[in-house]
């Protein structure tokens, strides 16, 4: 491909940042022109366009973004995600969180929601986590349902296959407990065990919807490393749209760079920086 092939016009940036920021809130300054190039590249050659502008053109132009920006999506959003990655909020639910809400509900039963699931990572750790405390303290069911708007990276939840080096954050107990290792070892995977599988599910969503196709009694819902791509409205709107699915009393958790919240919606209680209450 060319050299210039490889470069958006300032026209065509706009045209896609623009179009990032209205579908999914995340905003694309000038200084992410490199990092959407780059990422753009893969889907150009896949479609064997001769080069990013005309791969835009063709979207806008030609009308065909009603079955790209799924793909568009998938390439520009970030899916950092670990397991037990900032560990001190699944402290915080298996010591704290859920043993009152089971306490004040008289029910058996928790809900938890990860708002923006990425490969699945995340749920998969509040499932671990609520199962070890099955498994030491009273019984209780649970149910996690992960959302993310990345078509790609629900498949991978799904699926719940890893490299074997992903679970490196696992405690090894847990390691050993809740993840399959292939016969062959050459393959370098792992896979979540079915019992976990069966107790998560995974939908797409998009944080920016005006309705959210989720249960309105949900207790613990994470939305972590998300909201700092938001404009300060658009973070206040997802927040409440949120803390509407939230039972009273239920806990939302952000990210450690996320602690504005607060301010953002008055109305939330801080437990600590980044732990609210509604």
């Amino acid at each position: 491909m060319p050299a210039a092939a490889l470069h958006l016009s300032d026209r065509h940036f706009r045209s896609i940042a623009q179009l990032i920021e209205g579908q999914v809130g995340i905003k694309l300054p000038p200084g992410k022109r490199l990092m959407l190039e780059g990422r753009l590249h893969k889907r150009v050659r896949a479609l064997n366009y001769s080069g990013l502008n005309e791969y835009v053109e063709t979207l806008f132009e030609a009308d065909q973004l009603d079955s790209e920006l799924t793909h568009l999506i998938d390439a520009v959003t970030t899916n950092k995600t670990d397991f037990f990655r900032e560990p001190s909020h699944f402290t915080f639910m298996r010591e704290t969180a859920a043993p009152l809400l089971l306490k004040s509900r008289g029910r058996n039963e928790l809900k938890v929601w990860s708002a923006a699931s990425s490969a699945g990572m995340e749920a998969y750790t509040a499932a671990i986590v609520l199962d070890d405390m099955t498994r030491t303290g009273p019984r209780f069911s649970f149910r996690i349902l992960g959302t993310d708007i990345s078509t790609a990276m629900l498949q991978l939840a799904r699926t719940a296959i890893y490299p074997r080096e992903a679970i490196a954050p696992v405690p090894p107990a847990f390691a050993k407990r809740y993840f399959l290792r292939p016969r062959d070892p050459v393959r370098g995977e792992v896979r979540v065990v079915p019992e976990l599988r069966r107790m998560t599910h995974f939908m797409r969503m998009n944080l920016m919807d005006t309705n959210y196709p989720v249960d309105r009694d949900v207790d613990i819902i994470f939305c972590r490393n998300v909201l700092i791509y938001f404009e300060r409205e658009t973070q206040r709107k997802v927040v409440e749209q949120l803390c509407s699915h939230l039972r009273p009393g239920g806990y939302l958790m952000v990210g450690h760079s996320e602690s504005m919240v607060h301010s953002v919606v008055p109305g939330l209680k801080q437990v600590q920086p980044t732990v609210f209450r509604v």
